[in-house]
């Protein structure tokens, strides 16, 4: 296949949603209300979502740890996983943010806080405050880490995802990895910014995972994500 196909992505996603993701209200309702009070369009597309969905069913996960909730949509797509099973608990720094995000899970038919909690703070804040609560036995440890927030710092939230885990077997996935190192310059031919981080030599040195990072194209753009598997 030719690579000048890469220009159909759009169409070829378009395809796939049409034919293997079924509309449903409650995502719709997500994305257009998120619109509609001003959250910027960077939540995982609805492809993205199935996936992510899927993988963490894939697990087995019961207990799933979102670092970045913006305006819910990604915590739906985690809540239909584990839905009679577990739990979604979502960090998110921003209060107007976490409160349509509220809105849309409870449209869903999410039961707020207890099918997904979503915490109001900094990932830096609230994450030390998992791990005490879940060394103290007041938190299950987390199957799946979904870290989707700001880029400088991914590393730091990766390690505190691999302390808040629950151990061998369980997931810490990074997106927009391959983004980020065209755009810091770490690959590509941009100059390379001064302190960009290189979550993914950090994460090569790191022996309590095994990693893969793949690349992706959607409709959205050229991009990619880091699945580390805890061992």
């Amino acid at each position: 296949m030719s690579l000048e196909n890469i220009e159909l992505r759009g169409e070829v996603e378009s395809y796939v949603e049409s034919h293997l993701l079924p509309i449903k209200p409650s995502h719709t309702h997500a994305y257009d209300n998120s619109t509609k009070n001003g959250l910027p369009m960077i939540a995982v597309s609805p492809v993205q979502g199935q996936f992510i969905s899927m993988l963490a069913k894939l697990g087995g996960a019961r207990n799933i740890l979102e670092v970045g909730t913006l305006g819910g949509y990604s915590s739906i797509w985690f809540a239909e996983a584990v839905h009679g099973k577990g739990k979604v608990t979502s960090i998110e720094i921003d209060e107007h943010n976490r409160q349509v995000a509220i809105d849309n899970l409870q449209h869903a038919g999410v039961k707020v806080p207890e099918e997904v909690e979503p915490i109001l703070g900094a990932g830096l804040d609230v994450l030390p405050k998992l791990v005490a609560e879940i060394q103290e036995g007041k938190r299950e440890p987390f199957d799946f880490v979904f870290i989707d927030a700001d880029w400088d710092n991914q590393w730091n939230y990766f390690d505190y995802g691999v302390k808040v885990a629950r151990g061998k077997g369980s997931v810490v996935y990074v997106d927009n990895v391959v983004r980020e190192m065209f755009e810091s310059g770490v690959v590509g031919n941009e100059e390379r910014e001064k302190d960009a981080c290189d979550l993914v030599a950090k994460v090569g040195r790191d022996d309590r995972v095994d990693s893969v990072v793949l690349q992706t194209v959607g409709a959205k753009s050229y991009d990619g994500f880091l699945m580390a598997l805890v061992k």
